[in-house]
């Protein structure tokens, strides 16, 4: 006798995923759903959704690692299970992060003796890293304060408008003011001059941008330092700098090893920099570094011993993975210097091809300057039809994700778009983006100017001439046959080709 039974419906789901219940059927999408589902289920509903994210190599818009070698690959995989915050029983990868941190601030140049340890910490990212050094300075000046008998509840930063939103969060959190320097258009960074001139007995610190991400500009921390002293000097303050490299970090030494922006200036007390930003790791991992012991205080370290080993840390998070810190010092060590400085001239070589290859159309102003991080931020020279919008909506068809943004006060008549360069944006994809967005240009070009820019300026002139305003109807109308006389001739066109 031959034996059988009925297949379940688990059985019949791993044999064919798609045929499954599992997958004809729809999910709830905000509450946890009563039965379990098998694992290749699972698997296949949310590989399917994910199908629909951007392809993170042609999303333009980030500065954040998206390609590391399979080697690294590997190490960060078989980290994925380690908390870092257990040092006792990572000591290892405790040892790694400590390399790290002093790897880092020789290459700022912190003023280290042969056998001085240096004193940093590894984040999440430059967000962490920027509050844990704004809460630094914040504790340093309220103690210089209470010492001198002085108020000390009204402290404020000074920054330029163009800072990344983390500062703003930082002021919002811990109850900073922050004292922005307006832009103008032309000049897109925060003016020293201006940034000193606003600087009061409650200013914790100055903090200078070493690569803006509107315009990857570096802002100039070598006047902002000198300024700075002499107006300490006049009023006896002693206002310091931080530097938020986040961006420009990992270039700066690199690129421009000659500039001064870091801890050979006396004013700069920390830095703050995103290894997976030009530090080249995926993301997840950021670094804070003092010019000294003294820069960080005390009380702000906190001590325990309940994982097995007296632990001091200063960190806003308490668990965080090790793989990140592991990819970082693979890095490091894989690439050295001289890895650094070939990736980082190819990303601002195929800056330029690109930056070039916009110039020769024509249509377009650069706004980001050739030394600094390699992106290009540019904007058309005549947007009165067609706008920054429109064509960053439409690259969108070709697969690329390229930002379009206005800028910050008092610059914010002016629309810009962003393409960051990184180390996996080829020469080859560089003049591929070109001709697509030369594409999109003589299509827009053939396109009736969009309806919300017109308005503002025609209704106004009907007006004056009397004429009546055309009804919603009228105007869909006449779209409407503009866009039949445009298919038409674009038909035409292809046959007589073909």
């Amino acid at each position: 006798m031959v034996l059988s039974k009925t297949a379940s419906q688990t059985d019949v789901s791993v044999h064919s995923t798609f045929a499954s219940p599992y997958v004809r059927n729809s999910l709830p999408r905000f509450k946890m759903p009563e039965n379990s589902i098998p694992k290749e289920a699972a698997f296949q509903i949310i590989n399917d959704e994910l199908m629909l994210d951007g392809n993170p190599r042609l999303n333009l818009a980030s500065f954040v690692t998206t390609w590391m070698e399979p080697e690294c690959n590997k190490l960060i995989m078989d980290a994925i299970n380690k908390n870092y915050v257990d040092m006792d029983e990572y000591p290892v990868t405790t040892e790694l992060q400590n390399r790290c941190v002093n790897m880092i601030a020789h290459l700022f140049n912190a003023p280290l003796g042969d056998s001085e340890a240096a004193v940093g910490v590894g984040t999440v990212g430059s967000s962490e890293a920027i509050m844990l050094a704004g809460l630094a300075f914040k504790r340093k000046w309220q103690n210089k304060r209470k010492a001198e008998g002085k108020p000390y509840d009204k402290p404020n930063i000074v920054t330029g408008a163009n800072v990344q939103v983390c500062w703003e969060k930082f002021a919002r959190y811990f109850e900073v003011e922050l004292k922005e320097v307006k832009l103008r258009e032309g000049y897109y960074v925060m003016d020293p001059v201006k940034a000193v001139e606003m600087v009061d007995e409650n200013t914790i610190c100055v903090a200078a941008i070493l690569g803006s991400t509107l315009n990857g500009e570096f802002e100039d921390v070598k006047l902002l330092n000198d300024l700075l002293v002499e107006k300490n000097k006049e009023t006896g303050w002693d206002t310091p700098i931080h530097v938020d490299a986040a961006s420009g970090g990992f270039i700066a030494p690199f690129l421009y090893p000659e500039l001064e922006w870091d801890f050979r200036l006396p004013l700069v007390k920390s830095i703050n920099v995103s290894g997976h930003k030009y530090g080249l790791v995926y993301a997840g991992i950021g670094w804070v570094i003092w010019r000294s012991k003294e820069d960080l205080p005390e009380e702000l370290i906190v001590h325990i011993n309940y994982l097995g080993a007296d632990q001091p840390t200063f960190t806003l998070n308490f668990s965080k993975g090790s793989s990140q810190i592991i990819a970082q010092y693979y890095q490091l060590i894989r690439l050295g210097h001289e890895g650094y400085k070939n990736v980082m001239e190819n990303c601002h070589e195929n800056a330029m091809v690109l930056k070039q290859g916009l110039e020769r159309t024509g249509r377009f102003n650069i706004l980001s300057k050739d030394e600094g991080v390699p992106l290009v931020a540019f904007s058309l020279k005549d947007n009165k039809h067609h706008d920054e919008f429109e064509i960053s909506e439409m690259l969108r068809r070709f697969g690329w994700i390229v930002p379009a943004y206005t800028m910050p006060a008092d610059a914010q008549h002016i629309t810009v778009l962003r393409v960051v360069i990184r180390e996996d944006f080829s020469r080859t994809l560089a003049e591929r983006l070109v001709l697509d967005i030369q594409k999109v240009v003589h299509e827009l070009d053939a396109l009736p100017a969009k309806l919300s820019a017109k308005p503002a300026t025609e209704n106004r002139e009907q007006f004056k001439n009397g004429s009546v305003k055309k009804s919603a109807i009228e105007t869909q109308r006449e779209i409407t046959a503009y866009w039949r006389k445009y298919v038409t001739e674009r038909k035409t066109n292809k046959t007589q080709i073909c």
